[in-house]
């Protein structure tokens, strides 16, 4: 058996498919069984489910001695990589053997890549299978199981997933699964599987009624190489046939109660060799209507039939003999699908990307736990996403808040159709990316409670038709606190980001005022102890030198440049550049409103400029 390549993927180990991969279901340990089939425990796979031992398995194989069982999330996936284009038959099987003391099997729903397969309804004491065939669309393919009733958890005892030959069950198209409802082998008296049959069909003896009779062939050997879905041999060996041509041989494989598209093979090889007088000739009906070419069974061979028709439990499927036939109908075994509605395509792929590159990042967290298609089918949705309800779903939420998230954000760009992202609450690093402001659907961002750093991105800033919250980011550059940045070249770029998204110089009027009153205090104060001093000196001269015509002397009080006119030409000196000042601060900021982008050397030059300054 080919080899296999075990990696960790997502919520499990993925494996892959080429020839064979069987889970183990709640086993620790892999081995090999009896029909030397290896088996994979698949303990530690699940972080979220636990393990359990059936309190009794009868004559069951060892395998269904232990089972999975999943107590949360909505739904929980194995997958399978390296499946692309691949035909696969995937069986699942399920032992409840009260493993839980409670006598109460459960009923849980499963589904394979986003598509419903069956709502599983387990026994209490009785081994159940289901089967599918399918072609895998992508890398990936997922088995996932879900819970629909409370407190009836889903479990697993085996889990089964075989490439099939490219070429079997080829009227089957890409767009539809088959769906096992029967696998019958005429006549024999044991169950027939690997390593008779190659890809471990289970092939199961039939139960014959009355007036139908057992035969085996005589052929030494059945060749099988007319048959494309390649039958055991061991199912040929044997049929049933009935004792007069008159009669008609009835096969029910199961149909349901409601109608639904059938597809089924049957096999036919004559078990003996005929004379010339002899003829094996008839034909299959589907309510008393014909609906086949007429039928003759080979000697040594095998005859392959394929048919597809509508058929319910009401509906009679028979076997009857042409007029000419000189013996009655026989058949060796038979296999009955139903068809499933056309295949989904999945979640949108530009979503799928995106996902991808949040579960990369975040390995730790959303690989670890999420697995399966992120939308579908729609009841069983990832609790973090929200998905429209687009025949290829698109995905219009995330809510990863508090999801213990650290790190810094991908690019999930291709995610163009989210309107809300919640990321509150966990710690995530590094700038704000740019392209959550190009994502042209989004209406509501929360980025608060990270550590997210840098400026906020104008492109989000500025978008009025944004709900945008990014409080609780101490290193992020908001309302006007200065950050810096570190050039391609390695120097240090500093910036001025304001709350409302554009820079403003600051304003120097309280600088100017605060220095400029002060000192027009204090010279008015000296000015006052001047004249003060002055005049006192004065008087002081009158009375010594009397009428002697002083004050027409030079320097004397009258004297145009006097200490009067000193102090005003002064004074007035100082009350202008007050105004100067004010006047060119007012410029400044008026010129700042009408260039908001401007630079902060676009106002250096200008102060050059002001001859007052």
């Amino acid at each position: 058996m080919a080899s296999r390549l075990v990696f960790l993927f997502l919520a499990f180990f993925a494996f892959s498919a080429n020839a064979y991969v069987n889970f183990d279901c709640g086993a620790s340990d892999d081995y090999t069984d009896e029909r030397n089939l290896a088996w994979t425990g698949d303990d530690g796979l699940f972080q979220n489910s636990q393990s359990a031992v059936v309190q009794s398995r009868n004559t069951l194989p060892h395998v269904m001695s232990t089972l999975r069982v999943f107590t949360t999330r909505k739904k929980n996936c194995y997958s399978i990589s390296d499946v692309k284009g691949s035909l696969l038959l995937v069986r699942a099987s399920f032992f409840y053997g009260n493993y839980d003391g409670k006598s109460s099997p459960p009923s849980f729903d499963m589904h394979f890549d986003g598509n419903e397969w069956a709502t599983v309804q387990t026994s209490l004491d009785q081994l159940v299978n289901y089967e599918v065939v399918y072609a895998s669309g992508s890398d990936t393919t997922s088995i996932c199981l879900s819970q629909t009733q409370p407190n009836q958890f889903p479990f697993i005892s085996a889990l089964e997933v075989t490439a099939l030959d490219s070429k079997m069950y080829s009227y089957l198209d890409p767009i539809h699964a088959l769906f096992l409802r029967s696998r019958v082998a005429y006549g024999a008296d044991a169950t027939v599987r690997y390593p008779d049959d190659y890809y471990d069909r289970i092939w199961d003896p039939a139960t014959v009624g009355s007036g139908v009779t057992s035969v085996a062939s005589d052929a030494s050997f059945i060749s099988t190489a007319n048959a494309p879905d390649n039958p055991p041999r061991e199912v040929l060996q044997n049929a049933i046939t009935i004792s007069s041509t008159s009669d008609y041989i009835s096969i029910n494989p199961g149909f349901p109660d409601q109608k639904v598209s059938i597809y089924m093979n049957l096999y036919f090889s004559e078990v003996t060799e005929l004379d010339t007088t002899q003829k094996r000739s008839f034909k299959a009906y589907v309510d008393n209507k014909p609906i086949s070419d007429p039928i003759i069974p080979p000697y040594g061979e095998v005859a392959e039939m394929f048919l597809n028709f509508t058929a319910s439990s009401n509906t009679s499927f028979l076997l009857i003999a042409d007029p000419d036939s000189t013996l009655p109908p026989l058949v060796n075994a038979v296999e009955a699908f139903s068809i499933s509605n056309r295949l989904t395509d999945g979640t949108n792929s530009k979503d799928v990307q995106g996902i991808s590159e949040l579960q990369k990042a975040f390995s730790d967290v959303l690989e670890v736990f999420w697995s399966g298609d992120p939308c579908l089918p729609s009841p069983y949705t990832w609790e973090w996403t929200t998905c429209s309800s687009d025949t290829i779903p698109r995905i219009t939420a995330l809510d990863l808040r508090s999801f213990n998230l650290s790190g810094e954000l991908p690019d999930f760009s291709s995610m163009d159709a989210l309107v809300t992202i919640n990321l509150q609450n966990n710690s995530i690093t590094g700038p704000i990316p740019d392209f959550l402001g190009a994502l042209p659907n989004l209406k509501e961002l929360n980025l608060a409670d990270n550590s997210f750093s840098g400026p906020v991105p104008p492109s989000l800033s500025s978008n009025k038709k944004l709900k945008l919250v990014v409080s609780g980011n101490p290193d992020l550059c908001v309302s006007s606190k200065s950050c810096q940045t570190t050039s391609t070249d390695g120097t240090t770029i500093s910036s001025s980001i304001p709350s409302s998204g554009s820079r403003k110089k600051s304003s120097k009027l309280p600088v100017i005022l605060g220095t400029t009153i002060p000192i027009f205090v204090i010279f008015w104060a000296l000015v006052g102890f001047l004249l003060h001093h002055k005049r006192k000196t004065a008087a002081i001269v009158a009375v010594t030198t009397g009428q002697t015509g002083g004050a027409n002397r030079p320097g004397g009080a009258n004297r145009p440049g006097g200490a009067n006119n000193m102090t005003g030409k002064i004074g007035g000196a100082v009350i202008n550049e007050i105004k100067v000042n004010f006047q060119d601060q007012t410029t400044t900021e008026n010129g700042d409103q009408e260039n908001p982008h401007q630079e902060n050397g676009d106002q250096e030059n200008g102060d050059q400029e002001n001859p007052h300054q």
